[in-house]
This record gives structure tokens, sequence and C-alpha cells, in this order.
């Protein structure tokens, strides 16, 4: 296997070596897909029905559950058919697709995660400001940057991990196409455009990550000025849930990104629940 325009297909990790687990494995990830959806499709469809709900809020959160929907929608349903019908077959255009498709919504997500802050700082810190800064166009504009951002940057970084020759053989060390893993079968040794998106990428979630941070400081500092409990109370029960989908996304991308590279089968689910769990962590249930 020379290069990789001879490869017509790619090996996924296979998740289990008997059918009992195989099977398992794929009730596992039904049971997320079917979570996932119900939970999101709820969200939607309260945000799209519900005109008392057409607030900036609720809009980017709208938006949120689309990304997460989007995050299930590229990896497991491949997965479900692996575990069910006993294969590890991906084609090349359809790996290319999911790790275009998986990059954007995920990418799109964070984002959208550091726009919802900014959309609890300005109605808890600037409240006066809220109805100028935080208008229907300026929403519209900033759902449409999150959006694109996450288009261009992830078709630059599909494009040119798909450009690179594979003469490391086929064989995927996950259970869904991920960029490192094909970056291992590369026989290339000019990765430096690779290195550069990596480190745009980098910067660019560390400066949402600062973002985020700084901005609930100002928050908490703003909340804890309030003078009656009550207000507390209305103050954080629109920041916690927030906040809390923040950390998980965050915890679970640095669980997935940092831990060794074991057998996932040592645990039987850990390694799938972990890797789906790093770009569908559920967004906040609207506050009704």
């Amino acid at each position: 296997m020379s290069n990789s325009s001879s490869i017509s297909h790619l090996l996924l990790l296979a998740l289990a070596d008997t059918r009992q687990l195989q099977l398992l494995h794929f009730c596992l990830f039904l049971g997320i897909s079917l979570a996932a959806l119900l939970g999101n499709g709820l969200i939607i469809s309260a945000v799209a029905c519900g005109h008392h709900l057409h607030t900036p809020m609720f809009f980017f959160l709208l938006n949120l559950a689309l990304t997460d929907l989007g995050c299930i929608c590229t990896t497991v349903p491949k997965a479900m058919h692996n575990s069910l019908w006993d294969t590890r077959n991906i084609s090349y255009s359809g790996c290319a697709a999911q790790v275009f498709f998986l990059l954007f919504f995920i990418s799109a997500e964070l984002a959208l995660l550091t726009m919802m802050c900014y959309d609890r700082y300005v109605s808890i810190c600037k409240p006066l400001h809220y109805g100028t800064l935080l208008g229907s166009r300026a929403c519209a504009h900033m759902a449409a940057t999150a959006w694109a951002s996450g288009f261009l940057y992830s078709l630059l970084h599909t494009a040119n991990t798909f450009s690179l020759p594979l003469c490391q053989g086929n064989v995927l060390g996950q259970f869904f196409c991920e960029i490192p893993h094909i970056l291992k079968l590369s026989c290339s040794h000019s990765n430096l455009r690779e290195l550069e998106l990596i480190t745009v990428g980098s910067c660019l979630a560390l400066g949402c990550f600062v973002f985020i941070v700084f901005s609930y400081v100002q928050i908490f500092r703003a909340v804890l000025r309030i003078p009656s409990e009550q207000g507390w109370h209305k103050a954080f029960s629109t920041c916690l849930p927030h906040l809390a989908v923040v950390s998980l996304f965050i915890i679970t991308a640095t669980f997935a990104n940092l831990k060794p590279p074991l057998n996932v089968l040592s645990i039987p689910g850990s390694g799938p629940v972990s890797s789906v769990l790093n770009g569908t962590s559920s967004p906040e249930p609207p506050h009704l």
C-alpha cells in the first residue's frame, strides 16, 4: 500500500471480540442516541414553538442542541452498524466526512458555549444594555459566526489531513475516524501545516476558555453584590446550568485526549462512552 490513493477503505477499532459484547455495545450506543435525540429534540421543539422562549439565551440553546445532535449522528450510527453486523469497514470518503462533520460540530459547539457565557455576562453585569448588545440581529450574527468558523476550521483541517499520503496500513485505533489516528498512518514527514492548524485550534480553544473564566469571575462578583437572597438564587439558576455544561465539555474532552492508549475493552464500554461524551455533552434544560 504505497499511498492514500490506493486505499478504498479503512478499518475501525473492533469494540469487542465476542458477539455478546458487540450486541452490548450496540445497545449502549442505541441508548445514548435515543437519550440525546429525545433530550435535544424536546429542547428544539420547546424553543421553536414557545414564543415566550424567543430570547437570546434560548436561541443559543437551540443552536447548541443542534450541534449535539450533529455530533451524535456523525459517529454513533456507524459504530452501531459495525457492532450489529460485526464489521470494521468505513470508506475512505466516509472517514473524511466523519472527520469533517465531527470537527465542524465540536468547533461550533465551543463557540456557542462561549457566546452563551457572554449572554449570561451581559444579562447579569450589564442588564440595562442587554436589549442593545444582544438584539435579534446581533444574536443571528453571533450564531452565524459560530457555524461559519466551525465550517472553515473543519474544512481546512480535514483537507490538510487527507491530503497527506498514507502508507502505514489502514487500521485505525478508534471506533470512529479521528485525526491523530489518521496521522499515525501517514508516511509524510511534512506535517507542518497540520501542526499549525492544531496550534491555531488550541489557541482558539484556550481563548474561549479564558474568556469563559474571566466572564464568570465578573458574574460571581456582580452576584455577590446583590443584596437579596432571592436575587442570588435567580442569578445562579441561570448561570450554573451553563457552567455545568461547559465543565462537562472540558472534562470529557480532557479525559478523551489525555488518557493513556489502553485497550478500551479493559473496562467494557468505558472507551466508547468517553469518546461519545467528548462531543455530545447534553445542553442544559431550558428554565421554563
